[in-house]
């Protein structure tokens, strides 16, 4: 038997039924990924299964690292062969994670091979694999086509061009490239010699000479009204937890002085200086409909030496524990009390904060927008079977899972597609089991549209997909 097979993950009855004539029909709004629009643009093939699977995956070299693969074979210098049967050694000792689930969906979704990879596998599914990848429809086009992909929210810094988002307008593809605001980089006055360069290139692309706060403002907020034209339709900010120390006009402006002139700031200074920034960017969002993603509670880079051997976004990032409550709710108080608090989506990366963040969503709901603040999907060590039964869980318990914006895949990776798929089936699986147990209503009709609804239908309203 095929592993995973037709029925994965559905245990019962009506979850099987919900899944197969519901959900699986379902396009897909990824909403929130890494993928880069140059590849879009450019409709990008890869030479090997090694490039396409392997390359940026901080997930899967977690993993490596953890079954003793050297880093050579990882993000060295090893050959795309090479790295690609450390893979195979490590996947047969990745039972339970959802990486064995994803590797073997990946497997079967994209390149009709169901075999267990594992060493006495890797040379086949080597092979037919890359024989695939050389077909027209294995370039980024034909991928996206293939899961029917209705719009990507790729992750843009404010500084960068967008003239990749504006040729995949051209294209003529029914998939909507649509760039998403994150500034982040705005907020690292205490580290000048990033935060100065940053400065210098976001004068550049904007076109706005900057030497003073209001300068900068400016220069954000022209960029903030060319993400719109472009299609942007969401923010974005990661934070360990939200800056929410108040600032004034004239002390935002002092910090601005004091870095542009490459003087020490405060990390008190810092937090004002960021807060500030938020307040405006959420302004900005309300004023144009928008719907800002927080992304709370990592903590980054935490292997110093790793860092400095390999840089960032290498897998060496975990769970902060810091207390994101007060801060959370100071900052959306803060925009609510001025009628200028947008659509919101809150990601939460420390499981205990489930039903903090779930609970918090209700205290602002404006009763015009439905579902207008969301508790986001279980988010990177928590987009896994027990994360994403432990969100909607505490989501339904709190409020309204019928309102919520479903699945995303956060990933740089075009074969990340089945992730929608995994998502689709632990969802049909969680309602369609309460059925058959008798704790919800047997009716498919209402339970078809609440699956249609998760998997597309509030994600295409809230976000204006066409």
């Amino acid at each position: 038997m095929a592993y995973p097979d037709q029925d994965f993950l559905l245990h019962s009855p009506s979850a099987k039924r919900l899944f197969h004539e519901v959900a699986a029909e379902q396009p897909v709004i990824d909403y929130h990924c890494h993928l880069s629009p140059e590849e879009v643009a450019t409709n990008k093939c890869w030479d090997n299964l090694s490039e396409i699977w392997l390359g940026g995956d901080h997930y899967k070299w977690r993993l490596m690292r953890a079954n003793g693969i050297a880093e050579e074979r990882i993000t060295g210098d090893a050959s795309p062969r090479d790295k690609f049967e450390a893979w195979a050694e490590t996947v047969p000792y990745t039972l339970r994670n959802p990486i064995h689930h994803w590797t073997h969906l990946e497997l079967q979704r994209y390149f009709d091979i169901d075999l267990l990879l594992s060493p006495s596998t890797s040379d086949l599914i080597w092979e037919r694999a890359n024989a695939k990848l050389k077909e027209d429809s294995f370039c980024a086009h034909g991928i996206l086509d293939k899961f029917d992909v209705r719009m990507v929210g790729t992750t843009d810094d404010p500084a960068d061009p967008l003239d990749h988002h504006h040729a995949c307008k051209e294209l003529g593809i029914k998939t909507l490239v649509a760039p998403t605001f994150r500034p982040d980089k705005a907020f690292a006055v205490e580290q000048p010699d990033n935060w100065l360069p940053w400065v210098k290139k976001l004068a550049a692309t904007s076109g706005v000479r900057i030497g003073s706060l209001s300068d900068l403002l400016s220069a954000l907020k022209k960029r903030h009204d060319e993400f719109h034209a472009a299609g942007s339709r969401l923010s974005d900010h990661g934070f360990d937890r939200l800056p929410m120390i108040p600032c004034t006009d004239e002390e935002a402006s002092s910090i601005f002085d004091k870095a542009f002139n490459g003087d020490p700031v405060s990390s008190n200074e810092q937090e004002k200086f960021a807060f500030y920034l938020m307040l405006q960017s959420g302004r900005w969002d309300a004023e144009k409909g928008w719907t800002k993603q927080l992304h709370l509670g990592v903590v980054r880079n935490v292997n110093r030496k790793m860092l400095a051997k390999v840089g960032p976004d290498a897998g060496f990032d975990t769970i902060n524990d810091t207390q994101q409550g007060p801060a959370v709710l100071h900052y959306l108080d803060t925009l609510a009390s001025e009628d200028s608090l947008p659509n919101i989506i809150l990601y939460n990366l420390n499981p205990r904060d489930n039903y903090l963040f779930a609970a918090l969503t209700g205290a602002f709901q404006d009763g015009k927008v439905a579902g207008k603040i969301q508790f986001g999907s279980g988010w990177w060590f928590l987009d896994q079977k027990d994360g994403m039964e432990l969100q909607m869980n505490a989501l339904s318990s709190t409020g309204l899972i019928s309102r919520f914006v479903g699945m995303l895949t956060d990933s740089r990776s075009f074969l990340s597609y089945p992730r929608h798929e995994y998502f689709r089936r632990i969802l049909c699986n969680l309602i369609g089991s309460e059925v058959d147990r008798g704790e919800l209503p047997d009716d498919f009709e209402s339970l078809s549209q609440l699956i249609e609804d998760i998997c597309f239908g509030n994600a295409k309203r809230m976000f204006g997909i066409q």
